[in-house]
């Protein structure tokens, strides 16, 4: 199945020959219908919920960046990881970021919160989109059926403009 919405005031991108100049990662951790976020403090999307997850590192795989920004940022290690898709951004100022989406239904360690992040577990049912992305109510209810998704975003600033999603 595949969803879009454009916006007619933007230029349309060429996805095949679009390359992401920085590379990312989310990880939700699941635990009794209960899913693992995050009021994220500072950088890119600072002031949003959101889940752990940060840039990949240098010579760092996707799956050692997703438990390492893990643990930093709430102090919990996500174990067997499943990646669930992957999401493409551009942004109006240029910046061109490919997220890697993991989900994880065990994890150890101590729940902390840090200068980066204030970690919550909230109820499937009752995650608060509305201080989300708006790209995430659109892709996150599928990944919590077990489907994996493909999506393709165009923001302006914190304005989502347009958007394709390919669910498998």
């Amino acid at each position: 199945m595949i969803e879009t919405k454009d916006a007619t005031d933007i230029k349309e991108i060429d996805w095949s020959q679009w390359r992401a100049e920085k590379h990312a990662v989310i990880t939700y951790i699941f635990s009794d219908e209960k899913v693992l976020l995050i009021n994220k403090k500072r950088g890119l999307g600072a002031g949003k919920v959101n889940a752990p997850g940060g840039h990949i590192e240098m010579g760092e795989t996707k799956i050692e960046a997703a438990v390492r920004e893990t643990e930093e940022e709430v102090g919990l290690t996500p174990e067997d990881l499943i990646e669930a898709g992957t999401l493409y951004f551009q942004f109006s100022n240029g910046l061109k970021m490919e997220g890697t989406v993991f989900i994880s239904y065990a994890y150890s360690g101590e729940m902390i919160e840090t200068d980066e992040a204030d970690p919550f577990w909230v109820s499937v049912e009752d995650i608060p989109y509305k201080n989300m992305w708006e790209d995430d109510l659109l892709w996150l209810p599928h990944v919590i059926k077990g489907k994996k998704i493909i999506g393709r975003f165009i923001f302006d600033d914190d304005k989502m403009l347009s958007y394709s999603l390919d669910i498998i």
